[in-house]
């Protein structure tokens, strides 16, 4: 992957871990007003994550590198989003659009973080679907976004 900066969050905690990954993987939108994407098409999407916090755990990790990609990459490399649980072609709000890949990556992830005793958080999704188009997701908050 070529080095590329991200938007960044600014944050109160000591460490920020940031992560690179990509998976292949195809979808469709299913609605008339999606056009060419309501056909299933393909993409390698380029993902980096945000994590942030104050504690290392026991083995001087924030989380381990490792992990974040394996949440993401063994679920959805060389899949049909559309298939996966996660979404649902009958529910616009779980349509796998680039914006709620982005949001279900977040809470994958978050969900993992959330059993660590270190408690970091995600603060942010970069999702790149084509080298001119990508989505930001960062949760607002307090709220969060479960389909």
């Amino acid at each position: 992957m070529i080095q590329q900066i991200y938007p960044s969050v600014a944050h109160p905690y000591a460490y920020e871990l940031n992560k690179d990954f990509h998976f292949a993987a195809a979808h469709s939108v299913p609605h008339e007003e999606a056009g060419a994407c309501a056909r299933v098409h393909g993409h390698t999407y380029f993902a980096n994550v945000t994590i942030a916090g104050d504690e290392l755990d026991s083995l001087g990790f924030l989380v381990n590198f490792s992990v974040v990609k394996k949440l993401i990459h063994d679920r959805f490399d060389h899949t049909r989003l559309n298939d996966d649980p996660l979404f649902d072609d009958a529910d616009p709000s779980r349509f796998p659009t680039t914006e709620i890949v982005a949001r279900t990556i977040y809470e994958l992830i978050q969900d993992y973080l959330d059993t660590r005793e270190n408690r970091p958080v995600c603060l942010q999704v970069f999702l790149r679907e084509t080298p001119t188009s990508y989505v930001l997701y960062r949760p607002k908050a307090g709220v969060r976004h479960e389909g």
